[in-house]
């Protein structure tokens, strides 16, 4: 039986300020909202989640990512990518969505915060080499081999979610709701509070398991960008990227039904997953059944073993009668 969850210490007035300014910027309408991302808008795809996160007490998003399918050129002297910005939360209280493009000098060539093929079917039709920006492999002459060519790459990334907390507690179970759902690399990534005034732990929950990346051109000095695979790669890529969409949805609602559990339930088991103590209690409990269903079958051993040497049970072999 699951423990009632212990009360968690109010919020502050420094957090309440936070959350409060950060909820006034996400509550204009969708049309008039805009961030620092590529769209410009907190993602269709976990709407509901951020409102139910936001509407707890002591929990605020300070940036997210539902998941998304991209293709980058990379930046001229690092290889830097714009995706690599989509780590740093807002934690002075800002509010973002996925990630400014343009760092290191990289630039977005296509992104998509759906599966590519619940794209309009006109996007399409012309191929996925036009769909990203490139020139075909089929005919092209020797550019792709150019050294001070930029590679353009082809990513996909699972949700990634910045969470602003009033205290460790309630930190902690953010992490734990993360971790169950299996986003294995989610934790605190804020943990020191800013100069006069209070520990507000930034929790990011992400997943790098499901992260996917693949080289599928380049941009040679004439500037002309060209595949360097051919068009079954292109489809083999894509159609990974769409069941790494679905196993991210599936993760994101085990996410939401872990939250609710630990900020309104306590740990307990539900939909396969259970918390730490109880896995200690069913495998005890399992060590147990079975130490005394062994116990109970030496024991019958034993009980036959003596009936035999009694006589209760034998076998008499007779000696072959001699003729």
């Amino acid at each position: 039986m699951s423990k009632p969850p212990k009360p968690l210490p109010p919020p502050s007035q420094s957090f309440t300020n936070r959350k409060t300014k950060i909820l006034s910027a996400l509550s204009v309408p969708d049309a008039e909202y805009t961030d620092l991302s590529p769209k410009g808008s907190v993602d269709v795809g976990i709407r509901d989640l951020i409102d139910e996160i936001n509407a707890r007490e002591g929990l605020v998003t300070t940036s997210s990512c539902a998941g998304r399918v991209s293709v980058y050129l990379e930046g001229r002297s690092t290889g830097t990518s714009p995706q690599d910005e989509r780590e740093e939360a807002a934690t002075a209280g800002g509010v973002r969505s996925s990630s400014a493009g343009g760092k290191g000098g990289g630039e977005w060539l296509f992104v998509s915060h759906d599966p590519i093929s619940s794209l309009p079917p006109g996007q399409l039709e012309r191929g996925y080499e036009s769909l990203f920006g490139l020139v075909s492999l089929q005919g092209q002459e020797g550019e792709e081999g150019d050294e001070k060519g930029r590679m353009v790459h082809f990513k996909f990334e699972p949700m990634i979610l910045h969470v602003l907390t009033a205290s460790h507690s309630h930190a902690q179970k953010v992490i734990q709701a993360g971790m169950e759902a299996g986003f294995r690399e989610t934790g605190a990534v804020s943990l020191l509070s800013r100069q006069d005034d209070d520990h507000n732990p930034v929790v990011a929950v992400r997943s790098m398991g499901l992260s996917f990346e693949s080289l599928i051109g380049v941009e040679g000095t004439d500037g002309v960008r060209r595949a360097v695979v051919g068009r079954g790669y292109l489809d083999r890529v894509v159609r990974n990227s769409e069941k790494l969409f679905k196993e991210n949805e599936r993760r994101i609602g085990r996410f939401r039904e872990a939250l609710k559990g630990w900020f309104e339930e306590g740990p307990k088991k539900k939909d396969g997953w259970e918390d730490a103590d109880a896995r200690r209690e069913r495998k005890r409990s399992e060590g147990l059944r079975r130490k005394q269903e062994l116990e109970k079958g030496k024991q019958e051993t034993t009980e036959k073993e003596q009936q035999s040497e009694e006589g209760g049970i034998g076998i008499i072999l007779e000696p072959p009668e001699v003729l």
